[in-house]
């Protein structure tokens, strides 16, 4: 009896929780203008439940982000969906994603794309996402530890890029490792205030855009110095 009792629980949560994914991405996403099908699939197939913490379970799929170890987040919802949007993605594209974090963006672009290369300074949270990456049976995505700030050139060019923590300034590295064409969607400024930059590469040269202002973690070097 416990177990029909236990499987029936079961049940009941995860539709629970496939329910309000579905509104979320109807009322927090759809509605407020991103309407690219192939984007709304992806945030409709990715359990955001299963990158939260289990403190913060209840809230996963709120319009807003939630902290996580090492006092990162995960970013809200349709700040995702906006970044992701804005990268204009082909489904055989290479990108680099900086700043790990739980894994909820990464996993996003891997419905999206062909690969995902992404970048955490924190070990623990690296090999955190790696297990989840796993467990789901991602196969597409390339984690490791290391200094988003220089980038991933062994791997490089690629056809976008994506960074989840704000350094000061736009990394000269992320900039040379962008693909002809390419785009990079990154938040830069002082403290937890910035701005979110578009940049394009063409014909070598690269162009940067303004586009929405928002609040991000800082980018740090290996020494936890602030970029």
């Amino acid at each position: 009896m416990s177990f029909l009792i236990l499987f029936f629980s079961v049940g009941l949560n995860a539709q629970k929780f496939e329910n309000r994914r579905m509104n979320m991405v109807a009322v927090q996403i759809e509605s407020r203008g991103i309407t690219d099908e192939k984007i709304l699939k992806a945030f409709r197939t990715v359990e955001r439940h299963k990158f939260v913490d289990p403190e913060f379970l209840a809230l996963a799929y709120n319009d807003s982000p939630l902290p996580i170890d090492e006092g990162q987040t995960i970013s809200q919802p349709y700040v995702v969906a906006f970044m992701t949007e804005s990268l204009d993605l082909d489904p055989k594209d290479k990108v680099l994603e900086i700043g790990t974090g739980s894994g909820y963006q990464a996993a996003i672009l891997a419905e999206l794309c062909d690969s995902v290369f992404t970048i955490e300074i924190f070990e623990s949270l690296a090999r955190k996402a790696k297990n989840l990456f796993n467990d789901l049976g991602y196969k597409n995505i390339i984690p490791k530890t290391g200094d988003g700030y220089k980038g991933w050139p062994e791997y490089a060019p690629f056809d976008a890029i994506i960074v989840t923590c704000s350094p000061t300034h736009i990394p000269e590295p992320l900039k040379e490792q962008l693909a002809e064409g390419g785009r990079m969607i990154i938040p830069v400024g002082k403290s937890y205030t910035q701005q979110l930059v578009l940049l394009e590469k063409k014909k070598g040269k690269i162009k940067e855009k303004k586009i929405l202002p928002v609040r991000f973690v800082p980018m740090l070097d290996e020494a936890g110095r602030k970029y």
